[in-house]
């Protein structure tokens, strides 16, 4: 008789999967929350705003995740899955409330999944949002032995009037970077092109670094839901830019009224190495590193430019001025 296990799906494998997550999720658990993990939809109360606002988001990890499976480390890039979705709402000014997560693999390997989870949960702790739910699709013949793929979703609520929209970004207004941890994840089918026309293995050590490639490739993505809830409670945050994919000019700009552009000072952004190094090893036009990566800048705030020493002291050592915005076209430019 054929079962669906003959086929390459193991329901079994799958249920002891979900008894996993159910005993791992109950730490991100809020009060309130509607929701028993394993049903089919999860439930959060909207209390306290007068007039809520939710907002959502959407994304992956990207080929981030070929370098943690050629590893076999699956921790980081669960914490990745999250930062990358949370990161984005907080741009809104919405606070993230709650998280969810979609894997995809041709069969499950129980250890390799639970390491993922594990991640994910460490990313809803880091973010301050619980994981409500998701759903893990065993497609065998569809992807290889070996290889999952991962995609998140965010949700957050603000009070109407506490919406970012940019619309009020005006010249006279200043640039207030927050530090990367490094790469993110993004730009790595890049890195991944360089490291195989240079011949450096993942496994090789980086002098200058003091690590391996790997080590440095798989540092999570940084979330800063501490820094602008920080910063929210006490200057009025005009814009808020995530550095993903298209680096400062293509993510600056999309926080932009017309009439107005942001002028990056670069020799203002403390160096990270990672991406000289990069760079180096690539032969990386300059112009390149800053529409690929984040450069050492993972979010920008736009405050007023009264407010810029009160930014400052509020977000602390990992905080920094690097531009300013004056008249003109709307436009990001890097001086």
């Amino acid at each position: 008789m054929t079962t669906y296990k003959d086929a390459g799906v193991d329901i079994d494998k799958a249920n002891e999967f979900v008894r996993y997550i159910k005993e791992r999720v109950k730490s991100t658990f809020p009060k309130g929350a509607l929701t028993e993990f394993g049903g089919f939809a999860s439930g959060f109360p909207i209390k306290g705003y007068r007039e809520p606002v939710v907002f959502s988001s959407t994304d992956g990890v990207g080929t981030k995740l070929k370098v943690a499976q050629e590893l076999g480390v699956h921790d980081t890039v669960g914490i990745d899955l999250v930062a990358m979705n949370v990161n984005d709402v907080l741009t809104t000014g919405a606070d993230p409330l709650f998280f969810l997560d979609y894997i995809a693999t041709g069969k499950i390997d129980l250890e390799v999944l639970k390491r993922v989870i594990d991640g994910i949960i460490e990313g809803c702790r880091r973010g301050e949002v619980f994981l409500a739910g998701g759903e893990t699709a065993e497609m065998p013949g569809f992807y290889p032995e070996g290889v999952y793929d991962l995609a998140g979703f965010c949700v957050g609520v603000c009070e109407r009037e506490e919406v970012i929209t940019g619309k009020e970004v005006s010249p006279g207004d200043v640039l207030i970077g927050i530090r990367s941890s490094g790469f993110h994840s993004n730009g790595f089918s890049l890195i991944r092109k360089v490291l195989k026309d240079r011949g450096v293995k993942l496994t090789d050590k980086v002098e200058e670094l003091g690590k391996t490639v790997g080590e440095v490739l798989l540092t999570p993505t940084r979330i800063y839901t501490k820094e602008v809830k920080k910063l929210k409670e006490k200057v009025k945050v005009k814009a808020l830019a995530h550095i993903t994919g298209g680096g400062i000019p293509e993510n600056l700009i999309r926080v932009l009224p017309e009439g107005v552009k942001a002028v990056v000072e670069k020799g203002s952004i403390p160096e990270n190495p990672v991406f000289g190094w990069i760079q180096k090893l690539g032969n990386i036009e300059e112009r390149e590193m800053f529409r690929t990566f984040n450069m050492g800048v993972g979010m920008i705030a736009v405050v007023s430019g009264s407010d810029k020493e009160r930014a400052l002291e509020i977000l602390g050592r990992e905080a920094f001025h690097c531009g300013h915005v004056e008249e003109g076209e709307r436009a990001v430019e890097i001086i």
